[in-house]
């Protein structure tokens, strides 16, 4: 995969949902959209906010945060920075 997000942009894997809650198994129509991903890429910033993700950050985002975008198969999102709300680390 050869993406770059550009400007304030960060490219996101979000985390799998979960399969099951205590030996009950959840089906696809009632799984909650998952709200933490890792950055898969980061754009540079813009001249007024610098860009302070990197590739490799655990985050959390807001639920409908970002476009959802499929690259070779893998779902992603790609959001502004101002979008995610906290590094998990």
């Amino acid at each position: 995969m050869n993406i770059k997000p550009l400007a304030d942009r960060v490219l996101v894997a979000p985390a799998p949902a979960e399969e099951k809650v205590g030996g009950i198994i959840i089906p696809d129509t009632a799984k909650e959209k998952p709200l933490r991903g890792k950055i898969v890429a980061a754009g540079s910033g813009t001249k007024d906010e610098e860009m302070i993700l990197k590739e490799g950050d655990e985050v959390l985002y807001g639920k409908y945060a970002g476009t959802e975008i499929e690259l070779d198969g893998e779902k992603f999102l790609i959001m502004r920075q101002s979008d995610v709300l906290a590094i998990i680390g």
